[in-house]
Order: structure tokens, then sequence, then C-alpha cells
């Protein structure tokens, strides 16, 4: 156990005894077409809360209730680790209800936002984790954490101390991550538009354009064909996962599945296998120069893909992922015209919608209209497209690093401040 600060205001105190958890909450004033806060666990975030209302009438037992001033913090992996807390202000009725995966802290001799940043603290998280019961991603902190934890605590002037100065410094590294945010923001806009003009317009600023033919496609540089995906590639799907194959001998293959086929990239991180005949290995098996496309899922990843280029081998790929098989146009190309703000449009506007979710057919895939220019100019423009992407990846990775570094400053920080190890008097 880490030794306390020398002041001689601190002392450790169980937690239990400043605040009360899972307090009751009583409704009776409330109407059943009354509306409340309501907070399922996507809502509440890193300090904060996306404001939601529904009637009273859907609150139930299995909900946790709580009231304006009480803090919500996740018990569940892994939004517990990630920080997953709130003060619940400006209810809507001035109380709410929430996902049972949360644990409501209502503090009674503490200061509130000492202990909201005390919750955010490394020796609390720490100690949170090694409660957690439970199997993968259903782990989940022990309530007897709160009832047991002991935390340094000093009187309440020094917290009020401690919590207006980590408001102060927290909102200054929290405003850098948002601008480091923003500019990344504008990193894959730019990428998405020097995308979608090398594939439409070409290198050559002067090039004699004509009508695609296509609306949504406008002009294109006259000698470039335009034709639909069915005439220069396969379009292949995929294996069906947990087919029943009877008493078939079978042999262990990796495949890929959606998660692992991004834009324009390959995250190879967790690569499942699956048990199936030898037969349906020379069926679904991915080749060398194969693009990857993903049937749908959310609407970011419709569409989206990359060339496969043997990094697995022998590999499948699942039914939610088709291969491309080309056989008149380079693997490059047709990946990068994927990419394209023109293509993922044909995506979009063929897919079939449901809620949050979208998928696309093999049938309007193999419709979506292709512009191909000579192999030679396919070749130069995904090589100087490559390139300029290679810059703007670097910069994208520098601001990433750039705000992984803020966060550790801005947690390290509230470790320390929470914890005594910083004189706040000094510091301010």
């Amino acid at each position: 156990m880490k030794m306390l600060p020398t002041h001689h205001e601190w002392r450790s105190i169980p937690l239990r005894y400043i605040c009360r958890l899972n307090p009751a909450v009583t409704f009776e004033e409330f109407e059943e077409d009354d509306e409340l806060t309501f907070l399922p666990m996507d809502r509440v975030k890193n300090g904060y809360f996306i404001p939601n209302v529904d009637k009273f009438s859907k609150y139930a037992p299995s909900y946790n209730a709580f009231e304006e001033g009480d803090i919500v913090l996740a018990k569940v992996t892994p939004c517990f680790e990630n920080g997953n807390i709130a003060i619940a202000e400006s209810l809507a009725g001035g109380k709410g209800f929430g996902s049972s995966e949360l644990f409501v802290v209502r503090p009674t001799k503490s200061d509130r936002k000492f202990l909201f940043y005390y919750f955010q603290s490394s020796a609390f998280k720490q100690e949170g984790q090694a409660s957690m019961t439970g199997a993968g991603g259903l782990k989940r902190v022990s309530p007897d954490l709160l009832r047991q934890h002991h935390l340094p605590l000093p009187n309440e002037d020094t917290q009020c101390a401690i919590a207006a100065y980590l408001d102060r410094e927290t909102a200054r590294i929290d405003a850098l991550v948002a601008a480091k945010g923003k500019w990344l923001e504008l990193l894959v806009e730019k990428r998405r538009a020097l995308i979608s003009h090398a594939v439409t317009r070409g290198l050559n600023p002067n090039a004699p354009m004509r009508d695609s033919g296509v609306p949504w496609l406008g002009e294109v540089p006259a000698h470039w064909e335009v034709t639909r995906l069915k005439m220069v590639a396969e379009v292949r799907g995929g294996l069906t996962i947990g087919k029943d194959y009877g008493s078939e001998k079978l042999i262990d293959i990796p495949y890929l599945r959606v998660a692992n086929v991004q834009d324009g990239y390959l995250d190879l991180s967790t690569v499942t296998t699956v048990s199936v005949p030898y037969s349906e290995t020379q069926r679904y098996v991915l080749e060398i120069g194969d693009v990857l496309m993903n049937e749908g899922g959310d609407a970011d990843k419709l569409g989206r893909g990359c060339v496969w280029r043997g990094e697995i081998s022998p590999c499948l790929h699942q039914n939610h992922v088709f291969s491309v098989r080309p056989h008149n146009i380079d693997s490059d190309w047709l990946s990068l015209w994927t990419s394209s703000e023109s293509a993922k449009s044909y995506f979009e506007s063929n897919a079939k919608q449901s809620t949050n979710l979208a998928s696309i057919s093999a049938t309007n895939l193999k419709e979506l209209p292709i512009l191909l220019p000579p192999v030679m100019e396919q070749h130069d423009i995904v090589s100087r497209v490559g390139n300029d992407l290679d810059n703007l990846d670097k910069i994208s990775s520098r601001a990433h690093y750039t705000i992984a570094l803020l966060k550790e400053r801005r947690a390290a920080l509230i470790s320390a401040a929470v914890t005594g190890q910083i004189d706040i008097g000094e510091a301010a």
C-alpha cells in the first residue's frame, strides 16, 4: 500500500464512511408519461454523459436509479478501465435511471468533485480491476470494492482546492486533446479528398474531360473507360460460419472477419480459426491480389477494404467479407477506388438498411461503376497517392502519439493530486 502524504490533515478513511452506494431513490411524484433522464452504458463517457430522456413508464427495478449530484460509475470491463464516469447534473425531473452496469455513488461527507476525480485515480482503478470477477468481456468490479476501499482524504477545504485545481488543469489538457482531435478529423477529410480526386480526375490537370454517363461521377478524363466491377473482376462470397459438416474430416484454418478488414489496411491482431473440410478451403481460400470488401455492418464498414498480400497462408474469408479477384484491373487501383467518396456513395445508396446497420449484396456490388485508366496510369496514380497517404499517416501518427501523452499526463495529474503528491498551493 502506498504511504499517505505527510500533511497532517490527510487520513485514511473507508469509502463507505463518506458516501452511499446505490442509494434508494423514490419516484412517487412522477406519472407514467413523465420524462426522466435515462443513461444506457454508452451514454456515460469519460467525465461527462450525453443527455437522453425516456418515459418514466419504462423504468424497471433492473435499472439503477440516481438523483441530481450523484456520481455514476461504470463497473463492467472495459468501461471501468476507460474511466466511464460522470456527475449526474441537469437531470430531466431531477432524477433518472440507467444501466445496471453502473454504480451510483452519493457523496455524504466529502466534496463531490474530489470524489469524482478520486474514482479516476490509478490507485482506485488498480484495486477495482483486481476485484473484478467474471470471464472475458463480462468482468465486473465487485460491489465490495466500494464498501471496503480506503482512500487518503484531506480536510474539506483541501478537497475543494484539489477539485478546483483539477478542473482547471484537466480543462486545459482536454482542450489540447480536442484541438488535436479536430486536426485528425481534418487529416481524414484530406485523405478522402486526395483519394477521390486522384481516382476521378487523375494526375494531369490539363487532361481533356468528358461526361462519364454516371450522374454522380460527372466528368472524367476522356481517355478513361467507365465500366462495372463485374466486367473486370470476380466477386466471391465467403464461408458461412457454424455450418454443420456431419462426419466429414475437418481441419482448422484461419479466416478473416469484418473486424479484420479496415479501410485501406488489415487488422490482424486477432485472427480466429474455423474447422472445415478440405474442399471448403479450396473454395474460399484467398489469393494474393484479392481485394477484400466488407458486406456491411455499421455504416463506416460498408464496402471498406484493402488488398490481400498473403499475410497468412492459407487463409479463408467469412461470408460477410467479399473477396474480389481482379482479372482486367490493378488490385491496388481497385482498392483505392473503393476508398473514394464516389464508391462509398454508391455503397450507401444501394445498401439494404436496418437499424444502425447496412449491407450490400453481391449483385449490387457487381454493378459498382469503375473508372478504368490505362494500366500504366493506374500504377502511376497508385504510387503517387501511396506516397501522399504515407506522409499523411506520419502526421496522423504524431498527432495520435501527442494525444496519448496528453491523456497519460491527465491521468497522472489526477492520481497525484487526489493522493496528496502535489502541493496544490504551490501548483496553483
